[in-house]
């Protein structure tokens, strides 16, 4: 039997501007001016850093997640230039702990810098191989929010490890998970690696009796994607 042709079209650049435009409008209300994060963001893009960080509606997002769970301990699966680790941080109390991972030592610099100029004291970033880091990592004193955001190919493995890591009743949020559509289709799936990976975590998921999880689009400044939202029962 003859495979399916792919339904993967590109999206209409009218499309992309009007989702750009709402985030931008719901942004004007919802986001305050944060100095830090906008140096941030200047620093990651003066070193040429590519522009893959979580949009900023994502970033507070993330921030109301840690607050709403009363997060003490967040574990971060790809730092790039930090942004993402400095929206975390502001949700932490004073006696929290925010770990970074981190597999390039430039990147890892710039991010240290950015998140010393945003005021975060309490996250430190890990520089090397994920898998081998999250391997090393104790189960002593288990995290309340995973955040993956690093090579797609590896989600299965960071999945795995983050669950290992994480309290009962934990979050783990696993992002660029729909890639504009990409994902579902098989087809298309088949040549992409990113996709595979993670069409792999989904099939994981389906027969994984230890969480549940939801898959949430996302229209934003970043087009259409979408991000993995998982609980440890």
């Amino acid at each position: 039997m003859a495979s399916k042709a792919s339904t993967i079209v590109e999206i209409p650049r009218e499309v992309l501007e009007t989702f750009s435009n709402s985030d931008h409008y719901h942004n004007s209300f919802l986001l305050r001016p944060d100095e830090g994060l906008e140096h941030a963001l200047e620093r990651i893009a003066e070193n040429g850093l590519p522009d893959i960080s979580v949009a900023a509606s994502q970033g507070k997002f993330l921030k109301l997640m840690a607050l709403a769970i009363g997060a003490k301990r967040v574990l971060e699966v790809g730092t790039l230039g930090g942004y993402s680790t400095i929206w975390m941080g502001q949700a932490l109390p004073e006696d929290g702990e925010l770990i970074t991972l981190e597999i390039s030592e430039v990147n890892a610099k710039i991010a240290r810098e950015n998140l010393a100029g945003a005021g975060i004291s309490n996250a430190r970033v890990l520089v090397g191989d994920a898998k081998e880091t999250l391997a090393s990592l104790p189960t002593e004193e288990p995290f309340d929010l995973v955040f993956i955001d690093a090579d797609k190919e590896s989600n299965p493995t960071y999945f795995l490890e983050a669950k290992r890591l994480v309290r009962r009743r934990g979050v783990i949020i696993v992002d660029n998970v729909v890639r504009s559509g990409r994902v579902a289709d098989e087809n298309f799936a088949r040549g992409c690696r990113k996709c595979g990976g993670v069409r792999t975590l989904l099939k994981m998921l389906k027969e994984d009796k230890e969480v549940e999880a939801t898959t949430i689009a996302t229209a934003n400044t970043k087009g259409f994607d979408g991000f993995l939202y998982a609980i440890k029962l």
